[in-house]
């Protein structure tokens, strides 16, 4: 199995959803850290969405509020998520253009 370290970003994330990662077939990946920025000069909510293959689309998030010129650590410190092959995560955020996302992940193949 080969390990590699990868870093998935996303900028001015809005209110669709934003699919800032899926997890490759035949590989197996695990979220060690997961923050959101602020960009704009209001507040505002973010959601964070796990679709996994077998249907059960939850939220590590939801309408979890990050201040202005402030960020959110979603995934990080102590906790992990794990993902598996087709797993997708998605950020959507409650005004337009307002979140920049860094997704750090280990893939292991």
């Amino acid at each position: 199995m080969a390990n590699a370290f990868k870093l998935k970003t996303d900028t001015s994330v809005g209110t669709s959803a934003a699919t800032i990662y899926t997890c490759p077939s035949s590989t197996e990946t695990t979220i060690i850290g997961l923050s959101i920025a602020n960009i704009i000069s209001s507040s505002i909510d973010v959601d964070v969405q796990l679709e996994n293959n077998d249907g059960d689309n939850i939220y590590l998030v939801k309408s979890a509020p990050v201040p202005v010129g402030g960020a959110l650590v979603v995934v990080g410190g102590d906790q992990k998520v794990v993902m598996e092959a087709s797993d997708v995560i998605k950020v959507t955020s409650s005004a337009s253009s307002s979140a920049d996302v860094a997704l750090s992940i280990l893939e292991i193949t």
